[in-house]
């Protein structure tokens, strides 16, 4: 598995240029996990995205504390101790999006290339990198210029941008990805190393019960605030079929299952917003959706 992660800054289009990226190794063949992380959405903040790829099914989740590859779309976030770009990163290969040499004290590979300068040429703004930056990541990756490409018309055509202008983001992807090397990831010391932080575990006894308990920490009106009219669908049980697993009543986050006497979920259409979480989650198709009907 290849665990790649990409940080930037809010405008620079860091999460397309992570799924153009996985969308390029979907195209070669890999299994691609794609995800982004962000707290307010403000431009010039930092962002950050992670995508891991691999030959195999992947089943691990969270975020990528080790990475392999780190993708830097701002040189300045090097220095931004909240940022923390370098933070797990030992023996794999960092880009940096720079026209300087930084003078970087790392283990492993470090390769820049002036991604902006590209942008302000070919398209006219400084923060049009998502391209260039998914076409860097596909390279160091060994992936084909052909793959890349095609990823980089999808991902720019789903967003909705102008043919017009994803040719001119398809000819800084070209650029870009012709002006760095790529890797044989395979012998990145970094792959051996585990995904996961070193913590104490922490055994949390389970309780048995037959009521779901919300997460609300102080004394409000949850109860009367019958949030049921905000269904557009309303799960319906067939009990034929319902065995009694308590999945669905794990996995609702509006505590509105409960298990009844006869064992089976039953659900609270006042408090029930109808999220479809229920349906997708039962392993015997137990719960179906249909239309809500109001009578005003």
């Amino acid at each position: 598995m290849y665990r790649f992660r990409f940080h930037g800054r809010g405008g620079q289009g860091i999460k397309t240029a992570s799924r153009i990226f996985s969308t390029a190794a979907f195209l070669e063949g890999f299994y691609a996990q794609d995800f982004p992380m962000y707290g307010p959405e403000r431009r010039g903040a930092p962002v950050a995205a992670y995508v891991r790829v691999s030959h195999e099914p992947i089943v691990i989740r969270g975020y990528i504390n080790k990475p392999d590859v780190v993708v830097v779309g701002d040189e300045t976030l090097l220095y931004d101790p909240v940022a923390d770009p370098l933070r797990g990163f030992g023996g794999g290969v960092l880009f940096v999006n720079t026209p300087l040499n930084p003078n970087l004290s790392v283990d492993g590979e470090v390769v820049t290339l002036d991604l902006t300068g590209l942008a302000l040429e070919h398209i006219g703004r400084s923060g049009a990198i998502s391209a260039g930056v998914g076409a860097v990541a596909c390279k160091i990756a060994g992936f084909s210029e052909s793959s890349m490409v095609d990823a980089v018309v999808r991902e720019l055509e789903e967003i909705g941008l102008p043919d017009e202008l994803i040719e001119k983001n398809v000819v800084v992807a070209k650029e870009s990805y012709r002006g760095v090397p790529s890797f044989d990831l395979d012998s990145l010391p970094s792959l051996s190393e585990s995904d996961f932080l070193e913590t104490d575990i922490v055994h949390v006894r389970l309780d048995e019960g037959e009521v779901g308990i919300a997460t609300i920490a102080n004394l409000g009106n949850s109860a009367v605030r019958k949030t049921g009219n905000w269904r557009i669908l309303k799960p319906i049980v067939d009990y034929s079929k319902c065995t009694g697993c308590k999945i669905c009543f794990a996995y609702c986050p509006d505590v509105s299952i409960h298990m009844g006497e006869d064992g089976k979920a039953h659900i609270d259409y006042d408090h029930c917003k109808g999220c479809l979480i229920c349906s997708s989650v039962c392993p015997f198709k137990a719960i179906t959706m249909v239309r809500e009907v109001k009578v005003m």
